[in-house]
Parts: C-alpha cells; sequence; structure tokens
C-alpha cells in the first residue's frame, strides 16, 4: 500500500532530520519561535471558494509533475493570482518536496502557508512552527483518534491551524470526535490512489458542526470547482493544475470564472 511505503520513507528522512538537530532544541527553538500565523483558517473562510494552491515537484501517482521546478517562483507568481494560502510538500522522497524549499518561499510571500506532509511524531509539528508555517496537515489515514487529539491540540498550542484530512466515514468520525475546525476531505483515495469528486458530496454532509470544508484533488476546471463548492466547500486544494500550468494567473481566472 502506497500511503504505508510513504510513511516507511518519511520515519528515514525524520531521522535525519532529528540527526540535524535534536528533538530537544527543536522543540526550544518551536516554544521560543517569534513566528505569527498569517491567519490559515480566516483566509479559508473568505466569502467565494478559496484556494490553497499546492508547490509540489513530483507525487506517487505522477511521478515528477514539474521538471523545471522553481518553487519561489511558483509561490510568488501563486499569491499574485490571488490565491488565498500555499500549500508546500516537505516530504522528500515520493514528492521531492523539502524544508528548505518551504523557508525560502516563507521568505518571500506574505499569505498564509501549510505544511503539507505525513506527520506522526511531534517532533514535525515543531520544525513546522520553525520553519514559519501557519498550518499543518493531519491524515486521518496515518493517526489514531488519540493522535489526532494530541497532535491537534499541540498545534494549536503554538498558534498553528491544523487542516486535517479524511477520504472515508471511517475516518471522518474520528476527526468529528476530536472536533476539528478545519477538515479536509480529500477526493483521491490514499490505497489506490483513484480519485473521485463525490467523496466531497459523500462526506460533507456528515459534518455535524460549523467547520471550514476544504475539498482536496481533482479539480481540473471551473466545473469542478463549483461542483464542490455546491456541495459546501469552503476552500480547495490545487496542485497537479497549477503546475502544469504555463500560466497561473491565466489557470486561476478560468478555475474561478463560474463561481
Amino acid at each position: 500500500m502506497i500511503l504505508d511505503d510513504i510513511v516507511e520513507k518519511r520515519k528515514e528522512q525524520l531521522q535525519r532530520e532529528k540527526d540535524n538537530i535534536e528533538p530537544q532544541d527543536m522543540k526550544e527553538m518551536a516554544l521560543n519561535s517569534k513566528n505569527k500565523n498569517h491567519g490559515f483558517k480566516e483566509a479559508l473562510k473568505e466569502s467565494g471558494l478559496s484556494v490553497i494552491s499546492e508547490v509540489k515537484k513530483a507525487s506517487p501517482s505522477k511521478g515528477v509533475i514539474a521538471e523545471d521546478f522553481r518553487p519561489v517562483e511558483t509561490a510568488i507568481a501563486y499569491e499574485e493570482a490571488g490565491a488565498a494560502a500555499i500549500s508546500c510538500l516537505t516530504e522528500e522522497h515520493y514528492f521531492k518536496g523539502g524544508s528548505k524549499y518551504f523557508a525560502d518561499i516563507r521568505a518571500k510571500v506574505n499569505i498564509p502557508m501549510l505544511r503539507k506532509d505525513f506527520i506522526f511524531d511531534e517532533y514535525q509539528i515543531y520544525e513546522a512552527k520553525v520553519l514559519g508555517a501557519d498550518a499543518i496537515l493531519l491524515i486521518a489515514a496515518i493517526l489514531s483518534e488519540e493522535k489526532i487529539k494530541e497532535f491537534y491540540d499541540l498545534a494549536k498550542s503554538l498558534d498553528l491551524d491544523c487542516l486535517v484530512e479524511v477520504h472515508n466515514e471511517e475516518e471522518l468520525k474520528k476527526v468529528i470526535a476530536c472536533g476539528c475546525d478545519i477538515i479536509g476531505i480529500n477526493n483521491r483515495n490514499l490505497k489506490t490512489f483513484d480519485v473521485d469528486l463525490n467523496t466531497t458530496s459523500k462526506l460533507a454532509p456528515l459534518i455535524p458542526y460549523e467547520a471550514v470544508l476544504v475539498s482536496e484533488s481533482g479539480m481540473k476546471d471551473e466545473n469542478d470547482m463549483k461542483n464542490v463548492k455546491e456541495q459546501g466547500a469552503d476552500a480547495v486544494l490545487i496542485g497537479e493544475t497549477f503546475m502544469r500550468s504555463d500560466n497561473i494567473k491565466e489557470t486561476m481566472e478560468q478555475l474561478r470564472s463560474c463561481l
């Protein structure tokens, strides 16, 4: 199962990170950090359908997406095109991301940033704070309900928002039990990597309280955007469509044309 493989590789990366900066040192750096939250949750609640634009070089399902990968230039283009926030991959093996890309982008843009990664250790949350993240991704498929709550509370204590991601009803139940306030519905099945936009329409009505809802994966055109907005999405997360675009501003305008 690809998700298990990603997590195993991520454990190797985490060990390298811990060898570079000791866990206690990373924790102290995070607790002493002066990095302020740029308002990730607020940005997603703006009227219309907010767009989280993703910076990623590759993915497990598509391989290398951007041969000529220029993360900072791409992020600046996202900001200029009107993205509400930027998502940046920091997983090195399958997505060819990295913490350096994240830090370089953070130094050049003023909109909120999501650290997109496979988080299973508190070290990664402290590291996100040090990198200047405004939010982290928590994936319900790889975390128990107890871990979701523990990591969610830790992130909040560091003034980090959490986009908590689900792709089926069982995972959603765990997230609802934790009272998470930003819920991402991933239209991509993380076991098969098939994409089905109906995942948003199936799961959205099952959320019993007011949460910021993000529809992730599979947005290719304005009809997809209209579809998920009608299902109650406040925001969308879009990666590949932008990373393959020759003109990010035009692509953004096209995607938003019927909202």
